[in-house]
């Protein structure tokens, strides 16, 4: 049985290999240039909690589990409310520490934090009326849902839109990391990767989910619904030459209203996809799309009997 001071890998003692990971770390520290500070860092499990105590203000009994109603089902929401923008503008906080290695000799605003967190508290009500109108629209668009609720409490779809939604509003106001890492827990609980910088308009629909990918800049209108395996991404990877604003600024597709994607379509730059269209599964797209079109892949055949037992044959090795 090997001690606490000796590595499984080669023999060697946790002397020698913590020794490796600092020289590890010194190359990359070497080669970033790296002057943030890395102590001041959002936390991934206080945002957690943060989450999932503002979801239980903006849903006080649904998510809440508030049984009592009137004064107490409010004071409830008070007391979630102050809990989770305490929490949160230390998170904040740390996400400036962060990047005041950026600020180029100025300083953020002592209270930059806590404005942020204000503003933030400020949309909470938009947001709660967003979240509605996403799970009014998986309920009117599935009719395996038996209820409002059980969208709310069990669809992944429900799920990401109020990561998503809280995420957004935070990265526009200046917290891009902490609303990057909350997007991020949304994919972990989901397999849904919204980045938090994609505008998504009302009654926003995710039926399934699994395998969705909506890139940052990324528009999206009113009542759009998306099935699995949606991919909504950019052309162009950074690296091989250097962007220009448009390929930063405006390198997702545009999607318009009333539009409905189905499984495993790709759609790739800055391509508009006009109101009321349809884009059946699998369809890879490039460019724009008229309003009240409909693209679609050649539909499979059945195979002729012959052509069937050769495929078979060709499967199954036999000559």
């Amino acid at each position: 049985m090997l001690g606490f001071t000796q590595s499984p890998a080669a023999g060697s003692s946790i002397s020698d290999v913590a020794r490796d990971l600092l020289a590890a770390r010194t190359d990359w520290r070497t080669r970033q240039g790296e002057g943030r500070d890395v102590a001041s860092f959002p936390s991934r499990a206080a945002l957690e909690r943060i989450v999932e105590t503002l979801a239980a203000a903006l849903y006080p009994r649904r998510l809440g589990h508030v049984r009592g109603g009137g004064t107490e089902e409010e004071a409830f929401v008070v007391a979630k409310l102050i809990g989770a923008t305490t929490e949160l503008e230390r998170e904040v906080a740390a996400e400036l520490g962060y990047w005041q290695a950026e600020a180029r000799g100025s300083r953020f605003d002592a209270d930059q934090a806590g404005t942020i967190v204000r503003l933030f508290s400020g949309t909470l009500g938009k947001v709660r009326r967003l979240i509605d109108s996403d799970v009014e629209a998986a309920f009117l668009g599935d009719p395996a849902a038996r209820s409002v609720d059980e969208i709310l409490v069990c669809y992944p779809g429900a799920t990401a839109s109020l990561h998503h939604r809280i995420a957004h509003e935070l990265h526009g106001l200046g917290a891009p990391i902490v609303a990057r890492i909350i997007s991020e827990i949304a994919n972990e609980r989901t397999g849904i990767d919204i980045h938090p910088g994609a505008t998504i308009g009302a009654g926003f629909f995710i039926d399934h989910g699994t395998g969705v990918v909506i890139g940052e800049t990324s528009i999206i209108g009113a009542r759009v619904r998306l099935y699995q395996h949606v991919t909504l991404g950019a052309r162009t990877p950074f690296g091989e030459r250097a962007p220009g604003p448009h390929e930063r600024y405006a390198r997702h597709p545009i999607i318009e209203d009333d539009v409905v994607i189905y499984a495993g379509a790709t759609i790739l730059g800055r391509v508009t996809i006009g109101a009321g269209s349809t884009i059946g599964g699998n369809v890879w797209l490039l460019g724009d799309v008229p309003p009240h079109s409909i693209v679609v892949q050649p539909e499979a055949r059945v195979a002729a009997v012959a052509e069937a037992n050769a495929v078979r044959d060709t499967l199954l090795g036999v000559d």
